[in-house]
């Protein structure tokens, strides 16, 4: 979340210098079929901003899109505009899963998607919502986003029979742990981003007919849902953030974040 400080002069819409804003961290053309149905991150020459493109949030100056913009309503402070981008990372997930109210759901791995995901599929209907992490300071924490359960994978199995489960941890081995707690004919989303090959024996999931899904970025609707969910508090930002450091404590933050679990969004103030 920023204040604007120059307006494009091609610009459209209603923006004024001092305005706040939030935005998805990528430039469309803005003509391809991708910006046009609202899927950014896909264009053909998409502009990844912070990653490989224009420069991040640390830089003194981001230029966002305004096709890609939105003001932040005069409630919201720029703290909750600020988890608009990660909330709208779990909201894509969930939204692939396509929940029934009342579904039984799985979550493995309690980090910021994780919880996002929790957290919106809670607003959505799901019925029990089961976490599944290691470390006890994110077991604690899952109740603050919905949860109805916490696991301990080191001494208890993850339950079967989910309707939907998401794999937020991005590690080899997930996929066989998924595969075996979804229900016939349920669905396992794939948020996780592994880095390594993950073998697994397809025939559980073979034998459940399960839908398989990989989900990145999100829509530019989705976007908009999160900030609206935000401002009209259906979503409490508080238990995201878990510090607030200055520039000069960015090096810190990610020490600390390397080696503390109950880290979760740590907000960078200049």
């Amino acid at each position: 979340c920023g204040a604007v400080v120059a307006v494009g002069s091609d610009l459209t819409g209603d923006w004024q210098e001092g305005r706040h804003a939030t935005a998805l961290p990528v430039i469309g053309c803005g003509r391809c079929q991708a910006c046009l149905i609202g899927d950014v991150a896909r264009c053909v020459a998409a502009d990844l901003i912070g990653v490989g493109g224009s420069a991040g949030a640390f830089a003194q100056y981001v230029r966002v899109s305004g096709r890609e913009a939105f003001a932040v309503p005069e409630l919201a402070t720029d703290d909750t505009a600020a988890l608009v981008e990660p909330l709208a990372v779990g909201l894509h997930a969930v939204n692939a899963a396509r929940l029934e109210p009342g579904a039984r759901v799985a979550v493995v791995g309690a980090g910021p998607v994780g919880l996002a995901v929790v957290s919106w599929a809670r607003l959505l209907g799901a019925g029990e919502i089961v976490v599944s992490d290691p470390a006890p300071l994110r077991r604690e924490a899952a109740g603050l986003f919905g949860a109805t359960d916490a696991i301990d994978p080191t001494s208890q199995p993850l339950p079967s029979a989910f309707d939907a489960v998401f794999e937020c941890v991005g590690i080899p081995g997930m996929m066989d742990v998924c595969a075996g707690a979804a229900a016939t004919y349920g669905t396992v989303v794939v948020a996780g981003v592994c880095m390594k090959p993950d073998p697994f024996v397809p025939l559980v999931a073979l034998l459940k007919e399960l839908t398989l899904r990989f989900v990145v970025y999100y829509r530019r609707r989705e976007f908009a849902h999160a900030l609206d969910a935000l401002e009209r508090g259906l979503i409490d930002p508080a238990p995201f953030i878990t510090d607030r450091v200055a520039l000069d404590g960015i090096g810190d933050a990610f020490a600390a974040l390397s080696t503390n679990p109950g880290q979760r969004k740590v907000l960078v103030r200049p």
